[in-house]
């Protein structure tokens, strides 16, 4: 690894603070999409370490336009490249789907869109120093870190940062939309509600996982009039994951902020590559990347990926829907409470209770409205239109998410019927648990490195 120079924090507050929201007219989109790719014949049969493998040295011979990578436990990600339309991001990733789709075929397997993996614990395939120390790290946590890096797949969404300037389209407002509407979007979009072929009492159990890790680099930066400082304080405050050397394991000392590695300069001095390489190990649910990365959506079956897409983009980008979704969501600041996404009361309860809330409920039925009237103006196509339509006519309309469709067919087996309602008893239980996680927030809170200054 070349020598670099080391770099002040002074100078890595400047560098970060100048890039992470790029201002201007929103007019590009990108959309992150991921599978659990199985057996098949027999889903519920763990893929064997060298059939994984020798899939993925397949398909990356594939002539995509999209960026193919993996995921430690061998979950595949399509990354579209930034598009000038709706449409056209669609059809691109759309053509790269087929193309994998047909060489998994050829090799015996096949595609899940899954927020969690329903069948297996997860199982590692990838073996990088980066995931190495990643999993040291967040073991310290306990297990959810190993369940998030090998078991979890999602739908992210990628939108311009806005404008500079105040109003619907400007990057403040974006910002705060994306917090407020993120939990309607994971509500909505609900699709891991078991694990290893049982409930877990979540509809997204995907997003309980990611509120069980390390809070000092998944909850979300502070809340404050300027999200360039929150999330230039955050990036500084949060440990330092990976310390990547040319020879050796990349394990970081457990603690060290980033911050304190510019003062210390131990057990080397950091440079900007460093700094650079350690912004992509944060995880909030919204990531600031010059542009928007909205990261709380479930994966989705089949092409179930257009419709948060074509939904997130329109209540986005187009100010009249952007306008309305604000209005309809703003009143959830109020449930979300004090403490940051994902481990407040609002996306606490998105995550298990998804749209059967009544509050979560009443903001997608007018998110969605606003985004089916939107769509046109964005030059989306009638088979956009259509599975959005059919999307809000079979789930939002009815209170219900994709995660209700798996567990219908789950307590339909003999061993779960008949299919429960939720007593009173079981929501004392989840109101009980939300009084344990509440007082765990605050425990772990204090651990975060440099937390006063955020």
């Amino acid at each position: 690894m070349p020598v670099q120079r080391a770099v002040t924090e002074e100078e890595l507050a400047a560098h970060l603070h100048g890039i992470c929201f790029k201002t201007g007219p929103p007019r590009r989109i990108g959309v992150e999409i991921e599978y659990l790719v199985h057996d098949a014949r027999n889903p519920r049969c763990p893929l064997p370490r060298e059939r994984a493998r020798s899939a993925m040295t397949a398909l990356r011979a594939l002539p995509l336009r999209s960026l193919l990578t993996f995921e430690p436990g061998g979950q595949l990600e399509l990354s579209s490249l930034p598009a000038a339309s709706l449409t056209e991001c669609i059809t691109t990733v759309s053509a790269d789907l087929a193309l994998v789709r047909t060489a998994l075929r050829a090799m015996d397997l096949s595609l899940a869109g899954h927020g969690h993996n329903p069948w297996h614990p997860p199982h590692r395939i990838l073996d990088e120093p980066r995931y190495d120390a990643m999993e040291a790290y967040f073991d310290r946590w306990g297990q959810a870190g190993r369940s998030m890096m090998c078991g979890t797949a999602s739908v992210q969404v990628c939108l311009d940062a806005g404008y500079e300037e105040p109003g619907p389209l400007g990057h403040g407002r974006r910002w705060r939309l994306a917090h407020l509407l993120g939990a309607v979007l994971a509500a909505a979009f609900a699709n891991s509600p078991t694990s290893e072929g049982c409930p877990t009492g979540y509809r997204s159990t995907r997003q309980a996982v990611w509120s069980r890790l390390d809070p000092a680099r998944t909850l979300a930066p502070a809340d404050g009039p300027d999200p360039r400082a929150a999330w230039t304080a955050y990036a500084l405050d949060a440990p330092v994951m990976c310390l990547r050397e040319a020879d050796g394991p990349w394990d970081a000392p457990e603690g060290l902020s980033f911050r304190d590695w510019t003062r210390t300069k131990a057990p080397r001095a950091p440079t900007a590559e460093d700094f650079d390489y350690h912004v992509t190990t944060l995880f909030p649910p919204v990531r600031p990347r010059g542009h928007l990365e909205l990261r709380m959506i479930d994966a989705q079956p089949g092409d179930g990926w257009i419709v948060p897409l074509a939904v997130t983009a329109a209540l986005f980008d187009d100010p009249e829907a952007a306008e309305t979704a604000y209005r309809a969501v703003k009143p959830l600041a109020e449930t979300a409470g004090d403490r940051p996404a994902p481990r407040n009361p609002l996306w606490r309860r998105a995550a298990r209770h998804a749209l059967t809330d009544p509050e979560l409920a009443a903001a997608a039925t007018a998110c969605f409205a606003a985004a089916r009237a939107a769509l046109p103006r964005l030059g989306a196509g009638p088979d956009v239109l259509a599975a959005v339509e059919e999307f809000t006519e079979r789930y939002v309309a009815q209170g219900r998410c994709p995660a209700d469709d798996l567990l219908d067919a789950a307590y339909a087996a003999p061993e779960y019927a008949p299919a429960p309602t939720e007593s009173p008893a079981a929501r004392r239980a989840a109101d009980a648990q939300e009084a344990a996680l509440a007082a765990e927030y605050a425990r772990t809170v204090e651990r975060i490195p440099g937390k006063d200054s955020q």
